[in-house]
């Protein structure tokens, strides 16, 4: 399999992952193997198909608890593919593309949710529970955005750099992810990341 996502990285990526990373929140022994592999694949191939190498040893990565052996084990292939993704981020100008690599290499330095839980910075829209009624809802901005200083210490810093990479839309979308939101039935205001952050449960 490895071999045909050689050779097509973006026609084969879905196969991959139906079997190294199932729905994308699943990983197995044998897909941490592969994250070598994934790793010498980044080192030579051109910037299109390393998006894709990039976007599935995430994927693998984000399944790895903290604390797994995964990190000890795989160290120094993890090691490179965070080189290869904070290159790409540095790169690329495409929000969308950016969110996805940019969770990939917050899964390679083993940071839990955000490696899962940015897709909504590219719509505004983010689905929550209000924690009152424990209702999903989707909310969308306007939400009431934190202020820079009231920004903890991942929130300040995917700010400081979406900014230095040029993506100047997704910093300013940050601080309502991290600031406060009106559930619409109960008018219970919550912080939107700590309810974003509630529907994550390790694998």
């Amino acid at each position: 399999m490895l071999d045909r996502f050689e050779a097509d990285p973006s026609g084969c990526w879905s196969e991959l992952m139906d079997h190294l990373c199932p729905q994308l929140d699943t990983a197995f022994t044998a897909s941490f193997a592969a994250l070598p592999r994934l790793a010498e694949l980044a080192s030579s191939c051109d910037t299109a198909d390393r998006r894709w190498v990039l976007l599935a040893a995430g994927a693998i990565t984000s399944c790895a608890p903290s604390g797994e052996d995964v990190f000890e084990v795989f160290s120094a292939p993890i090691a490179d593919l965070h080189q290869f993704a904070d290159q790409c981020l540095r790169e690329t100008r495409e929000a969308e593309d950016y969110i996805y690599l940019l969770q990939a290499l917050l899964s390679f330095e083993g940071i839990e949710i955000w490696d899962r839980w940015l897709e909504g910075l590219h719509t505004g829209e983010y689905e929550v529970g209000c924690p009152q009624r424990g209702v999903s809802m989707f909310i969308k901005a306007p939400l009431r955005p934190a202020s820079r200083d009231e920004l903890d210490r991942p929130a300040a810093r995917l700010h400081e750099r979406t900014l230095a990479d040029g993506q100047a839309a997704l910093a300013g979308r940050l601080p309502y992810l991290f600031g406060q939101a009106d559930c619409p039935d109960c008018l219970t205001v919550f912080p939107v990341a700590d309810q974003v952050a509630a529907q994550w449960r390790p694998s």
